[in-house]
């Protein structure tokens, strides 16, 4: 059933009931379903493509003889080579020197950030896929903060341009500029001209209302250097981790491995896969990419139809942040999960 925003806690929905929902695939009732929105056209695609405006930058871009140059931001760079020769050290301390518990901690740490950003920044947030209760938004605005991917106002704004003006120079990680351009390049530069103008076009007025945010946003400054003491004073208090060992392992190794994992949805899963919705766009889907990126990689998918919660056209298949948010939804938490239609989904296949 769908829930209010009622608090912490709400009424619980029919689980097994969501579950033959999923297996089936078919209609229950209107279209007003248990804990779902069907979505039978893309009516509410707030971020389709502007086809047109993405036609003219590419002709603009194409006519000029002198193409835009990186301008490197140097103390970011500077940032990436000291995380990853940190992250050197955390993986021979991983391996060498940590306790078994400071590994487990490390990889339920990376799943939660990680999670935290597909399903919370990006699905719910950015996407407005479904809606959730105070409490799962302040577990995600946790989680998004350990992520270190910038506050999710300024997330889902950089994705929110991504999605409307795809692989042009408005796109943040146009994947037209190479595949380390798409990956982690683009963190080390400054923004293309277009990227700002397009970005000042963006309504984040539904964003900037959230108290949550709002929150993160002031204080996020503060708030990322207290996930690092955390990250790393778990494994020294409770089970007596080295602090040094717990730092590189726990905190930088942990944020190193998560970055990437997102950062492969901007570039693999831009680059290698396959087409069965959209054959027009970069973005391809496939499945071993799925898994690393908690199921953000069915990603040609997700281009078409970026208003379904899921991100794929599947139930829970290399998808762990729709079996996360499904669980939410179970517990009351979650509600008005929007997902595309099976017959608009047929529909699109034969018209790619």
């Amino acid at each position: 059933k769908a829930m209010d925003d009622g608090g912490l806690f709400g009424e619980r929905i029919d689980f097994a009931e969501c579950v033959r929902y999923q297996l089936r695939g078919d209609k229950m009732g209107g279209d007003t379903m248990d804990g779902f929105q069907r979505v039978q056209e893309q009516d509410d695609n707030y971020l389709a493509p502007a086809v047109k405006e993405i036609e003219e930058m590419h002709e603009a871009a194409a006519a000029k003889k002198h193409q835009y140059d990186w301008d490197i931001v140097w103390p970011n760079v500077f940032i990436q080579v000291a995380l990853h020769v940190g992250v050197l050290i955390g993986i021979y301390q991983s391996i060498y020197e940590a306790k078994w518990q400071t590994n487990i901690w490390m990889v339920i740490m990376t799943l939660y950030a990680g999670n935290s950003i597909t399903a919370g920044a990006h699905r719910m947030w950015c996407h407005k896929a479904y809606k959730a209760n105070f409490g799962v938004r302040l577990f995600y605005m946790i989680g998004t903060t350990m992520a270190v991917q910038n506050d999710v106002i300024e997330w889902a704004r950089d994705h929110r341009v991504h999605h409307k003006w795809a692989d042009s120079d408005a796109d943040p990680h146009n994947i037209n500029r190479g595949f380390f351009f798409a990956h982690m390049g683009w963190l080390m530069v400054r923004k293309h001209p277009k990227v700002k103008e397009m970005g000042k076009k963006i309504d984040m007025s539904d964003l900037e209302a959230d108290p949550v945010l709002a929150f993160q946003r002031q204080y996020y400054i503060l708030l990322v250097p207290l996930t690092f003491l955390f990250l790393t004073f778990v494994p020294v208090y409770f089970w007596g981790e080295n602090a040094a060992v717990a730092f590189y392992v726990g905190a930088v190794l942990r944020l190193a491995l998560q970055l990437h994992f997102t950062w492969l949805i901007n570039s693999a899963a831009h680059t290698f896969g396959y087409k069965p919705f959209d054959k027009n766009i970069t973005a391809v889907d496939e499945v071993f990419l799925a898994f690393l990126t908690n199921g953000e990689a069915w990603h040609n998918y997700h281009h078409t139809f970026p208003q379904d919660y899921r991100a794929s056209e599947y139930m829970w298949k290399s998808n762990i942040s729709a079996c996360m948010i499904d669980f939410f939804a179970y517990m009351g938490w979650v509600w008005d999960r929007k997902r595309m239609s099976k017959e608009a989904i047929e529909r699109q296949k034969r018209l790619k």
